[in-house]
């Protein structure tokens, strides 16, 4: 049964006269550089705002809703739980955390998990994680983390600190301490930085890196490079963090981004699309550095019940609906229409790339045009993207898409832009 069964279009609300914006405004932060829009329901890769007009959504929650919106698997499951149990403290053995462990544990490279709400305590997890490593296995009194630049990894504290962007960091400072930045995809500037940190004083304890970089602008990961800091970590004892949190979960084609790359890491993380939407994060590693100890760390929320039964739901989902061969097909579909367009409109796109359904439609740099410009342009059109940087369009929708819908997304697009030319 498929979500639209379940729910059938949205009734028509009254118009919103900006009173609903306004009064948004004066009670929340202004974290967000918010779209004039408010989303009321969805079905699918389908979304209505309170006006009721339709959206084909590929933002996805920012790769986030794995099986788009009101999924059958995804209701039963919730509801399910929430009737039954939905919180308890890790003070108790959690049955639904132990299973969804186990599930990833056999889907993936990693011996043990451990849980909590989002991908960036997730990566705090990762970086505690190297710095007890560090200092209890290597004995490296000032462990550094090498990081990559225009990364991204969270906006706590140490997380923006280990995010490559400076933009993140600014009026944030004094930063947490160990920390170093290296170009992506450069295995020079890579060995460089690692023979000037190999000192008594310090050195370098681990690697953090996403497969590809999603903030950064769409920018896949180059295996070569990547076998090769696998070689340097394994010859050095320095410990290889892949950050999954947006291209884990089938995002890619595969159910874990570095299985794209052909290497294993020895922790890795992941998060958003983990649960669909339902908040939850996961820190997964190899049996050799699992060396927390009961106090180290916890999470209140960290895998309970509700979380993990949508998680569970999510992982089993993508097996028996095989949707790992859907973003393949759908990621070469959206390629080769975005390459199409992109050939029609050569002083507007420059380059599009990606895997799977995570891909980026980058804007030539002499344009004055935006890729928040084409986002609001292809609102108006019914479709809903995000930008991953000023000049950089994300085309990120559910991994449940269908070949019409991307014929869709498609054909808005090339409206936009034969517009905007």
């Amino acid at each position: 049964m498929s979500p639209e069964t379940l729910i059938q279009a949205p009734a028509t609300s009254a118009p919103d006269d900006g009173s609903l914006f306004a009064s948004f405004d004066q009670a929340v932060m202004s974290t967000y550089s918010r779209f004039p829009l408010a989303i009321e329901r969805g079905a699918g890769c389908k979304l209505w705002d309170t006006e009721g007009r339709e959206y084909l959504d590929f933002v996805a929650g920012i790769a986030t809703c794995t099986l788009g919106h009101a999924h059958p698997a995804l209701i039963t499951a919730v509801t399910e739980q929430i009737n039954k149990l939905h919180h308890v403290s890790n003070l108790y053995y959690i049955p639904e955390q132990g299973a969804l462990a186990q599930w990833l544990i056999q889907h993936s490279c990693a011996d043990r998990a451990f849980f909590c709400n989002s991908g960036a305590e997730a990566n705090e997890g990762a970086i505690k994680l190297a710095r007890k490593y560090a200092h209890t296995v290597l004995n490296i009194a000032n462990p550094v983390i090498i990081t990559a630049n225009a990364s991204f990894h969270g906006r706590t504290l140490a997380t923006i600190t280990a995010t490559g962007q400076p933009k993140y960091q600014q009026n944030f400072s004094p930063l947490v301490p160990g920390f170093a930045y290296v170009p992506y995809n450069d295995i020079a500037a890579l060995e460089a930085a690692i023979a000037e940190l190999d000192s008594p004083e310090r050195q370098v304890a681990a690697i953090l890196l996403e497969p590809l970089q999603g903030e950064g602008g769409v920018c896949p990961g180059d295996r070569v490079y990547f076998e090769h800091v696998r070689q340097i970590c394994d010859q050095k004892g320095i410990l290889l963090i892949f950050d999954e949190v947006q291209v884990g979960m089938g995002r890619t084609g595969q159910l874990w981004g570095h299985q794209t790359l052909g290497v294993e890491p020895d922790m890795f993380t992941s998060a958003k699309a983990l649960a669909g939407g339902i908040p939850i994060g996961a820190l997964l590693c190899k049996s050799f550095c699992d060396i927390f100890q009961p106090g180290d760390h916890a999470s209140t929320f960290g895998g309970n019940p509700l979380a993990c039964a949508a998680a569970l739901a999510v992982c089993q989902t993508i097996e028996q609906e095989q949707l790992l061969e859907n973003v393949q097909a759908r990621g070469e579909q959206l390629r080769a229409g975005l390459r199409a367009i992109a050939q029609k409109y050569p002083t507007l796109v420059a380059e599009v790339r990606g895997w799977g359904l995570i891909n980026g439609m980058e804007l030539q740099a002499e344009t004055s045009l935006t890729a928040a410009d084409i986002v609001k342009a292809a609102m108006a059109e019914g479709l809903l993207l995000v930008p991953a940087g000023p000049k950089v369009l994300r085309f990120v929708p559910p991994l449940i898409v269908t070949a019409a819908e991307v014929d869709q997304a498609l054909a808005a697009v090339a409206k936009v832009l034969n517009h905007l030319s």
